[in-house]
């Protein structure tokens, strides 16, 4: 499946019921017009797409990177399954992921996977408070490895506690870049052409309007 777009990626999302629009309390206690869980990727089909869209955006990228490595849960499948469609497009990398909590039988230990080292890409669904990513870096470092960024399927671009948002606050805290398979840029252009969508993208830009920041990525 060809699909490379964030536009795409958003299409796909509203298909599969991932992106949902009405009302919705945030982590933040906001009311968001729009839900994205990426849990909903739930069949083979759709994941293997996910995948692919990953593994589009970190190649476009042009982000330098040894490993892969996948935070407990979600991140599990995602690095397994955007390893497997990086190897399909030529780009053969070792994976990791790690449990919550430690095994103190058999291989033991709470990573699985290749052993951490050089520079290592963490995938992630999204980033709210950061936390996951803070935890992953811990990880990474302390194995003697150094995080080269993080990739996730949607990038809200909305403000977290301060002036900016929570992609920021991470690249400003470890100094690594965001890989976004899609930002808000794109679901806003994706409601712009669909006259069905109307009262979705007014929503959607009033709460751009109030809670809305500006970012930078790394090119997709």
């Amino acid at each position: 499946m060809q699909m490379s777009s964030g536009r795409d990626f958003i299409a796909l999302s509203c298909r599969k019921g991932v992106l949902r629009f009405g009302a919705f309390v945030t982590k933040a206690g906001r009311t968001s017009p729009y839900f994205f869980n990426a849990g909903l990727f739930d069949d083979g089909a759709s994941f293997d797409a996910l995948c692919g869209f990953y593994a589009r955006a970190i190649r476009d990228s042009g982000l330098a990177f040894d490993m892969l490595f996948g935070p407990a849960y979600k991140g599990i499948p995602l690095v397994a399954g955007t390893a497997m469609r990086l190897a399909g497009e030529g780009v053969n990398v070792p994976f990791a992921f790690n449990r919550k909590e430690a095994k103190d039988h058999g291989e033991g230990g709470t990573l699985i996977g290749a052993p951490l080292r050089g520079r290592v890409l963490i995938l992630d669904d999204v980033i709210s408070a950061g936390t996951s990513v803070r935890e992953s870096v811990a990880i990474i470092r302390a194995q003697g490895a150094e995080p080269a960024g993080v990739a996730i399927a949607l990038d809200r671009m909305e403000r977290g506690q301060g002036d900016v948002s929570a992609v920021q606050e991470v690249g400003q805290a470890y100094g690594i870049p965001v890989v976004a398979v899609a930002t808000l840029d794109d679901l806003v252009a994706y409601l712009s052409d669909d006259a069905a969508s109307e009262a979705d993208l007014a929503a959607v830009q009033a709460y751009r309007d109030v809670y809305g920041t500006h970012e930078t990525h790394v090119a997709r």
